[in-house]
């Protein structure tokens, strides 16, 4: 089984991009703090590569920027290829099937969500009751 979940900050502006057949692509990176500090008690980070495709690619385009905390769970895609000087690599990628937000409105700028903020209710507002009949006969 080949499947992974990250929660981290974007790194840099996700980038949107179109292959030759008109599938959209968009590229980003997170940032992913480990639960441990090291011995010279500083606490490392992971950076991943990222991939999310067409709807799912336009979304994070359009809702993401740099900076913001998402959660991503996808698999791991290793890809080999020769550089242009004839060496050999391997990239690492995790490939997003579902990417979500979790800075709120507001958490660092204006970022652009269309979520709607939940009504305050002062703590001594209490909801109002209705009556409720409970001597007519029951149907079942």
């Amino acid at each position: 089984m080949n499947k992974v979940f990250l929660i981290g900050n974007l790194t840099r502006d996700p980038e949107l991009t179109e292959t030759g057949a008109g599938i959209k692509i968009c590229r980003f990176s997170i940032a992913v703090n480990r639960n441990y500090s090291g011995s010279d008690g500083e606490r490392k980070t992971d950076f991943f590569n990222c991939v999310a495709w067409r709807g799912l690619g336009e979304n994070v385009a359009r809702f993401a920027k740099k900076g913001n905390k998402v959660a991503v769970s996808g698999s791991v895609e290793l890809r080999n290829y020769e550089d242009s000087q004839g060496v050999k690599r391997t990239s690492v990628d995790i490939v997003a099937q579902d990417v979500e937000f979790l800075t709120p409105k507001g958490g660092s700028g204006d970022d652009g969500f269309d979520s709607v903020p939940a009504a305050r209710t002062s703590g001594s507002a209490r909801p109002s009751l209705q009556p409720f009949d409970d001597d007519s006969d029951i149907p079942f």
